[in-house]
């Protein structure tokens, strides 16, 4: 494999999903398991405050993601955020939704309105869950795209049976996530709630993941021409959702999160590794698929990008690992803020 420009920057963009799903898996998790783990508000405020730090800046990884896509590869931009459009506006209104329930809550008392609230959060959290895991499927899976590189389906082309179980693997995959998240993060009841949801929510996800990398054997050619890339990324994803279900069982919290993260870390890999050199698959013929080269940007850009990415990136990842730091204990009752 020749590592010239272009594969830097399909390395680097699933880098940044990486640390986006990551990162935002567990804030996913945390907004999704709101109404089942805190039974009153100060539970609530809790629960909350765990990510309140945290979740503007986990954002900032799928920015970048997408400003990367608009500017190394600009026809992948253009078709998937055309095709997919539906699907991202759904997306972005759901985070929009969250992000405002996260500031305004606190600012009236009134019950009724922290509930609706609450209810944003829930809804702000599950469907962007559910949704990025039936895009990234159907990209794996090929849409229809045109010799003009334009998509010709519909919303309902990706909502196929294969897209679904997607949706539903990254849905209960980032919960899970969420739910350790939690155990490392609160105390008391809220603690104990999640202790017995964990084994609950590890069994259908490691079904639902098993039924997924089935059918893909079926749906996809991730498994044509295996790399070693690939190869890498499912067995890390393989043992490690193992190990993170039997350290559940052996209430090693932390080191199951470790066990959950990892499984995201190898799903990505195992993915973009099945895509490359491509970027968007078409289902019309190999003839219009898009790849890092037909869908690119001038040399020039990526060279100047590269050196944009050189100076900044160290930086944000400097940042955001100071401020998991400061904010690393567990946030209680007795001690909860206003975030």
């Amino acid at each position: 494999m020749t590592f010239d420009l272009n594969t830097l920057w399909f390395v680097l963009i699933a880098v940044l999903f990486t640390g986006f799903f990551f990162l935002e898996g567990f804030d996913y998790g945390v907004g999704i398991l709101l109404p089942f783990v805190a039974k009153n508000d100060k539970e609530r405020r809790v629960v909350i405050n765990t990510i309140g730090p945290h979740w503007d800046g986990n954002e900032v990884w799928l920015l970048t993601a997408g400003g990367a896509i608009f500017a190394a590869f600009p026809h992948w931009y253009a078709t998937l955020f055309s095709g997919f459009y539906l699907a991202l506006f759904l997306i972005l209104m759901a985070l929009i939704a969250r992000g405002v329930a996260f500031e305004f809550r606190s600012k009236d008392d009134n019950p009724l309105w922290r509930k609706s609230w609450d209810i944003a959060i829930f809804a702000g959290s599950a469907l962007p869950a559910l949704l990025w895991g039936v895009a990234f499927a159907n990209i794996v899976r090929g849409v229809p795209i045109d010799g003009t590189m334009t998509f010709t389906g519909t919303l309902f082309t990706l909502l196929n049976p294969f897209g679904l179980l997607g949706g539903l693997v990254t849905l209960t995959l980032f919960t899970l996530h969420g739910a350790l998240f939690l155990s490392l993060k609160t105390d008391g009841v809220i603690l104990q709630r999640v202790q017995t949801l964990l084994k609950g929510v590890w069994v259908p996800t490691t079904v639902l993941i098993v039924a997924f990398v089935g059918f893909s054997l079926v749906e996809t050619d991730l498994f044509v021409g295996v790399n070693v890339v690939q190869m890498l990324g499912l067995a890390a994803a393989v043992v490690a959702l193992l190990a993170a279900g039997w350290m559940i069982w052996q209430e090693r919290f932390g080191r199951a999160f470790i066990g959950t993260g990892l499984t995201i870390v190898g799903t990505v890999t195992f993915l973009f590794g099945g895509l490359f050199p491509r970027v968007m698959p078409s289902s019309l013929g190999s003839q219009f698929d898009l790849t890092i080269y037909n869908a690119a940007s001038s040399p020039y850009t990526l060279q100047v990008m590269s050196i944009v990415a050189l100076i900044f990136v160290p930086a944000v990842l400097i940042y955001q690992g100071w401020s998991y730091w400061v904010f690393r204990q567990r946030v209680t009752l007795e001690s909860h803020l206003e975030y």
